[in-house]
């Protein structure tokens, strides 16, 4: 327990401020606002503030840290709480108040390991400090199905860092952060420029490897259209606006039947799948007599009446034609709790409509399924929340995918940062696997990324518009595809090694010198 005393003093107080100013500051380096040297004077700052305390204060502090990050990273969930929850504007703070506790207990227990856990300064700031943040962010991301959002690596997307996605993942760009913060926290403590050597190695190594080519463009580009519906999410499922609805999907796709692929969001068929089998055949019809290929997202549910977030297609999809229910399907595997499903159900129902959200009761798909065909291309899909989840994404790739396929509906974001954080995800997800990403949304952020994750074409939010490009295709995986997080599983073990006979090396010469 901590000590009623320990507050009183100022210094203590200073501490706690200066934690959540500083993991404020961290969220700077995400999108919209893509400062990503805030990330690293965040990770400094924190390491600072914890140096020379007890593992309790630290974890103090580690908490206060990630109550500004996530304060501010994303305190956009309350949008959806406001305005869909049903529920007083207090009970909604209380609700977001407690998200943001939750997750800042993972920094607490960051900074309470690390002082728990007695190391020479250096041991444990360059050896067990990037573990253990690695380890925690991934049970953060598994956790209660997981979150793995702001995770650090993600705010350097356009830092020359970035270079380690491709090999490592994600989370080799927030193993070299911290590596980096580490070694210019110990350069400022101990005033010895040799302790500045890792982080310069570490950069050397990302701008080497920023030179290197995974994959190779195949010299062949494919004309996409994405639909950008911008259906209020209020109207969307409504029965009168069903109709009006389908006609302006279908009408914005007329004018592009000459695209190779022409893409729906999530959900933009307001409808399940079994209820329209003519209007999805009549679709499916004029997109064979266009040559072209339509990826929609569409609702159903089984003869067992379990439902499903899907992602179709119709046209020249390599089968014959359509019958329901779609051969040429993906079905959602990683739901979003509370959003698509809720856990102890029949309690949580009852007491608010936060709980009861439309279509907040879904079955999962596999993990892995296999890619869907649109006029002969292989598409991996993840619908919204799933791409997020890198080891998924990268277990949906195969040699022979082109092209990685996020299907999303942020309108319960509004004008909140939400949105951008997401499509900032997706790019990682393109720079990792070396794989162009088709990013279609009912309002907004939709775009097209090429497989350096950069933006080619991207169009506003809340506009009825549609996004035309060309995007080249790529052969070849990247080292992350290939082998995911065991490069950096095999750092974890080599540092608790090093960390061990380190110790044992100086228990021995402890023990040699204290029987001179």
């Amino acid at each position: 327990m901590l000590n009623v005393k320990t507050f009183k003093r100022p210094q203590v107080f200073k501490r706690i401020f200066g934690a959540a100013f500083s993991g404020a500051l961290a969220t700077l380096a995400f999108a919209p606002y893509s400062f990503w040297p805030a990330m690293l004077v965040s990770l400094v700052l924190l390491f600072l503030l914890i140096h020379k305390q007890s593992p309790k204060r630290a974890a103090l502090i580690g908490f206060s840290w990630g109550l500004g990050q996530f304060s501010t990273g994303i305190g956009w969930v309350y949008v959806v709480i406001e305005q869909f929850g049903g529920l007083p504007t207090a009970v909604g703070l209380i609700l977001i108040g407690l998200l943001v506790t939750y997750l800042a207990l993972f920094p607490a227990l960051f900074g309470y390991l690390l002082k728990r856990i007695q190391l020479p300064l250096a041991q444990s700031y360059l050896l067990l400090a990037p573990s253990l943040w690695l380890l925690i962010d991934w049970f953060r991301g598994w956790f209660l199905t997981g979150f793995p959002w702001l995770w650090p690596g993600y705010s350097q997307i356009d830092s020359p860092l970035a270079a380690f996605a491709p090999m490592f993942g994600v989370q080799g760009i927030t193993l070299a952060v911290v590596v980096i913060a580490a070694s210019i926290t110990l350069t400022l403590l101990s005033r010895k420029a040799t302790m500045l050597l890792p982080a310069l190695v570490v950069a050397v190594v990302a701008v080497v490897s920023g030179q290197m080519q995974w994959v190779q463009e195949t010299g062949k580009t494919v004309d996409v259209a994405m639909v950008q519906g911008n259906v209020p999410q209020e109207l969307k499922w409504l029965p009168s606006q069903r109709w009006p609805t389908l006609l302006s999907y279908q009408d914005m796709t007329r004018q592009n039947w000459d695209a190779d692929i022409v893409i729906w969001p999530e959900a933009a068929i307001p409808a399940l799948e079994r209820d329209l089998p003519d209007f999805l055949a009549r679709l499916d019809a004029a997109a064979r007599n266009n040559d072209s290929a339509i990826i929609a997202g569409v609702l159903d549910q089984n003869p067992q009446g379990q439902f499903y977030n899907n992602v179709i297609t119709l046209g020249d999809n390599g089968t014959e034609g359509y019958h329901y229910p779609a051969s040429e399907s993906y079905s959602k595997h990683h739901l979003l709790v509370f959003g698509e499903f809720v856990p102890f159900a029949d309690i949580l129902r009852p007491l608010a409509p936060l709980f009861n959200l439309p279509m907040s009761s879904f079955s999962r798909g596999d993990y892995t399924q296999p890619n869907i065909d649109a006029k002969g291309y292989q598409l991996a899909p993840a619908i919204c929340y799933e791409i997020a989840f890198s080891d998924q994404v990268r277990h949906s790739l195969t040699p022979d995918s082109d092209f990685i396929l996020t299907l999303s509906n942020d309108t319960w974001f509004g004008t909140s940062i939400g949105p951008h954080q997401h499509l900032e995800i997706a790019q990682m997800r393109a720079l990792e696997n070396g794989k162009p990403v088709l990013r279609a949304t009912n309002t907004g952020l939709t775009a097209a990324i090429d497989y350096k994750g950069q933006i080619i074409e991207q169009i506003p939010q809340f506009e009825t518009v549609v996004l035309r490009t060309d995007i080249a295709t790529t052969n070849g995986q990247t080292p992350y595809t290939r082998f995911g997080d065991w490069p950096l599983y095999l750092w974890i073990v080599l540092s608790g090694i090093a960390l061990l006979l380190m110790r044992r090396a100086q228990q021995s010469t402890t023990v040699g010198e204290s029987q001179k």
